[in-house]
């Protein structure tokens, strides 16, 4: 947990210094657009690509050569002159989309191995914990870093976090999963089954996991709208301090998300039960309701406790989702979280272009509420789907 939230922090760091490096090298705000794009576009094929990877290596050796990636493409941007810092920049952005994307399928699909079934809820909530603190870290002092010792220092810092979670996995005692799993569906002899249908497969096999996968990729469009409309609601509350509301509600989205995990902890030590997939459901309900709510204008108190509410439900639904894709059996669970992580970088992906684009138009209330009104409605979908699963089912009548 320590080396993901060190190598979160730079991910997160180097998200704010290098789009305004490349708007800066560039001059232009097209080029920014298109840095974003290749980034994404390279997390969106990567994931197909993890669970086959995850059958010819261990996890460990993903995690450890994927972060070692991250941190050698820093170099060029270190080194290179500045006639070379374009093209450094855009490999910057393939290997880090990839990279992410393949670190955290390995790390999520390996937590079962490491930590044993019953303790997958409290490893998942511990690495949520360290990640949104990560992320406050990273957004709050991307702009001190890069104002006081300049983009080169900002780059060495990302470079070092990349090396600090690559020694953490490397001093890992255990492989946490990897090559020599299950990967066969049943009938098969043990040949390894191709690697899109495996994951489809997995996906059927379970009720209701398409259709919370498919949620996830709304509830990535919806993550999408706030993450653009915030800093155009800042800039309108306050022109002279545009980055103070988002500051603010970031923080405080944080802290709530930091309590739930405290709270789901207490929960599976005390009943020894994970969070299971309703909480999902629920969570991105209250997650979807409350971001709506963040923009519809109330004061100022309401609305930090409006930010609290959602970072506390975006906690929950991120345990709750990735503890019950890990009750995949093995060889399908790679498959499955790497469709997952194709299917949230599409949702965010076109999310950011439908949004920007709605944002000329409309009022950030209202791109909002469009977005996170379609997550609501999927879910309810959901919540509903599971709920007729649960009822008892009448038994045949006696003649």
């Amino acid at each position: 947990m320590a080396g993901c939230s060190v190598s979160s922090y730079g991910t997160f760091l180097n998200m704010v210094a290098l789009n305004l490096f490349v708007y800066e090298t560039t001059g232009r705000a097209l080029a920014m657009g298109l840095f974003m794009a290749v980034r994404l576009g390279a997390g969106f094929l990567a994931g197909p690509a993890a669970g086959g990877l995850l059958t010819r290596f261990t996890a460990k050796r993903v995690m450890l050569w994927t972060n070692i990636a991250q941190a050698a493409v820093m170099l060029p941007l270190i080194f290179a002159p500045d006639g070379w810092r374009t093209p450094a920049l855009f490999a910057v952005s393939v290997v880090v989309g990839s990279c992410g994307t393949l670190f955290m399928v390995a790390l999520r699909s390996s937590v079962p191995e490491m930590v044993g079934e019953e303790r997958r809820s409290w490893a998942n909530s511990l690495t949520v914990t360290g990640r949104s603190l990560a992320m406050v870290a990273g957004f709050a002092s991307a702009g001190v870093v890069v104002s006081l010792v300049g983009y080169t220092a900002a780059f060495v810092v990302d470079l070092g976090t990349f090396a600090v979670c690559a020694l953490t996995v490397a001093l890992l005692p255990v492989a946490g999963g990897g090559k020599g799993r299950a990967d066969a569906t049943p009938g098969s002899a043990g040949k390894p089954a191709r690697r899109s249908p495996v994951a489809f497969a997995a996906l059927a096999a379970v009720p209701g996991l398409g259709l919370m996968v498919g949620l996830r990729g709304v509830d990535a469009l919806g993550s999408s709208s706030h993450n653009a409309a915030l800093p155009v609601h800042s800039a309108a509350l306050d022109a002279s301090h545009p980055a103070l509301f988002v500051s603010a509600f970031w923080c405080l989205w944080a802290a709530g998300n930091i309590v739930a995990q405290q709270v789901i902890q207490q929960y599976t030590r005390r009943t020894g039960r994970s969070v299971g997939a309703s909480g999902f459901g629920y969570g991105t309900c209250v997650m979807s309701g409350a971001f709506i709510l963040a923009f519809a204008g109330f004061p100022l108190a309401a609305t930090a406790l409006i930010a609290v509410v959602a970072g506390a439900a975006d906690g929950l639904t991120e345990v709750s989702y990735t503890s019950h894709l890990q009750t995949l059996p093995a060889g399908p669970r790679a498959h499955a979280f790497g469709l997952s992580a194709t299917v949230e970088n599409l949702g965010f992906g076109a999310g950011m272009i439908l949004v920007a684009a709605a944002l000329e138009h409309f009022s950030p209330l209202a791109v909002v509420g469009w977005s996170h009104g379609a997550a609501l409605a999927v879910a309810v979908v959901f919540l509903l789907r599971m709920a007729a699963r649960r009822a008892p089912r009448p038994g045949p009548t006696q003649p």
